[in-house]
């Protein structure tokens, strides 16, 4: 019989929710750096330099390599011979080790987790509660494979009842274009196959705590339906062209993982849910004889990439751009931003909505009249950081509020990830704007351009505060110009078509 104490099941999820904030799975990074020596995709190209650029940064300094570090996510197994010494549930002391971890004053985590969902969305202030699954099996210890999940690969999940007929690499190669580019690829898929709805989406989730061996798979060949299924679908996701960030490239997934449980005859429940460019997860042990050791990877595993703006790259100072100016940016085009910027997401964007529609006008000291909107919730400084992680919040989110912010506030421009909507993009080209994309999964980067940073209104709502940003040469992508042409739509085109020309 196998003791398992509290305190060590507390201190081993806190001290792996630290790790996975700034170490990505070495399966991944060596993935990625395939991706990059493949790709002919200049725009895919840089954004996956800056993602790896951002890993390593965030591997040396310990900081998290995504402003969204996540709601947690914990599949526990637990021997039949194992004997807790707790007054906890294993729910609560995982609970505990979220709390511990996330409030590290040595490198503080984003509190993302809201109660009262449907509700008041009141953040919880320390990201507890896990998400936990546990099951019973045999043996004498407990293994627990824990994950952050960011929110924006989250929000892409899809579920479907197929006929027992349908073919499922059909439904995932018509369904994947759908997702847009907002769980910032190139990432995993987690597939689900069978049991009941709830049981093909554990079962996607939990796929995703496997480590990457496509390649691997690809040289040896399928042996069983599943891997024939995995090959089948990363060939057809990857010929859609949709790239890193959604720009248009090779390389739109670094694997599919598949799990499946027997179901009804009449059913074919599955589940996708894609992990993003900030994949983080780890799996760890526990046997009796203390908390779980977790080995630093060697920076030397990271590979040497660097990456510099071209010659053609437009220097923009936003403390004096005119409306004129913007007008003659052009659709992929790079932009490096100095000046003043304001920050704004979901809770500020409907705050402001009231506040408007009331008749109160914006806060005082907010101003967006000829100014740029960034949608970020960054994570807390430590040290001499002007600013934590800070990197974009996927954009569609703000869509609603897109007319207004143009048509009523004066805004000239908004700064984020992934894509634009349709009404959206008919508001940024009937109003002149533009819209400007950030590499999602560079967060530690991204703040390095950010030299001085202050809440100016709705203080309340924490990582949702508007705070105004002094950057210097903040590197972005001009996704939507002002005459309506969308990067996310011409990019993935492109490279449909070429991929198909080079298999010819």
């Amino acid at each position: 019989m196998t003791v398992i104490r509290k305190e060590d099941v507390i201190s081993s999820v806190a001290d792996a929710l630290q790790y996975i904030s700034y170490y990505h799975p070495l399966d991944f990074v060596q993935a990625l750096e395939k991706a990059y020596n493949k790709e002919q995709s200049q725009a895919a190209k840089d954004a996956i330099a800056q993602i790896l650029i951002n890993s390593r940064m965030s591997a040396e300094g310990h900081r998290p390599i995504c402003q969204d570090t996540g709601i947690v996510t914990c599949f526990v197994k637990i021997g039949m011979n194992v004997q807790w010494d707790s007054d906890l549930t294993v729910q609560e002391m995982i609970d505990e080790g979220v709390r511990q971890g996330y409030t590290n004053q040595d490198n503080p985590l984003r509190a993302s987790v809201v109660a009262d969902p449907a509700g008041r969305r009141i953040n919880t202030k320390d990201n507890a509660p896990a998400v936990v699954h546990i099951d019973m099996v045999p043996g004498n210890k407990v293994d627990i494979q824990i994950a952050a999940k960011g929110g924006g690969s989250e929000n892409k999940t899809k579920m479907v009842m197929l006929n027992p007929s349908d073919d499922i690499a059909e439904w995932v190669e018509k369904t994947v274009p759908l997702m847009g580019a907002g769980w910032c690829p190139p990432g995993m898929l987690g597939i689900g196959i069978g049991g009941t709805a709830e049981k093909a989406a554990v079962l996607a989730k939990e796929s995703l705590m496997e480590s990457i061996d496509i390649h691997e798979l690809k040289e040896r060949g399928a042996q069983n339906t599943e891997e024939a299924l995995r090959l089948d679908i990363f060939e057809r996701v990857n010929k859609l062209g949709i790239g890193a960030q959604g720009l248009g490239g090779l390389t739109t997934v670094l694997d599919v993982k598949i799990k499946t449980a027997p179901t009804h005859a009449a059913s074919k429940p599955v589940c996708m849910i894609p992990n993003c460019a900030a994949t983080r997860h780890v799996h760890f042990t526990l046997d009796g004889t203390g908390p779980a050791e977790l080995t630093p990877p060697k920076l030397a595993d990271w590979p040497e990439v660097t990456w510099e703006v071209g010659d053609n790259v437009r220097r923009v100072n936003l403390d004096t751009i005119t409306k004129a100016d913007v007008q003659e940016w052009k659709s992929g085009e790079t932009v490096l931003l100095s000046g003043k910027i304001l920050t704004g997401r979901d809770a500020a964007h409907k705050r402001i909505q009231e506040m408007l529609k009331n008749g109160e006008g914006l806060p005082d000291g907010v101003d967006f009249n000829g100014r740029f909107i960034y949608y970020v919730g960054p994570v807390d400084a430590v040290g001499d950081e002007v600013v934590g992680p800070a990197g974009p919040t996927t954009s569609t989110r703000m869509d609603k509020f897109t007319d207004m912010m143009l048509g009523e506030t004066g805004l000239m421009g908004m700064i984020g990830k992934a894509e634009r909507g349709p009404a959206a993009i008919e508001s940024i080209k009937e109003h002149k704007a533009v819209y400007l994309m950030a590499v999602g999964g560079a967060a530690y980067l991204v703040a390095k351009a950010i030299k001085k940073a202050r809440v100016v209104a709705f203080e309340d709502l924490g990582m949702e505060a508007i705070y105004e940003f002094e950057v210097e040469d903040m590197p972005v992508t001009v996704a939507v110009d002002s005459n309506g042409v969308n990067a996310h739509q011409t990019g993935p085109d492109t490279w449909r078509v070429n991929i198909a020309e080079m298999e010819k």
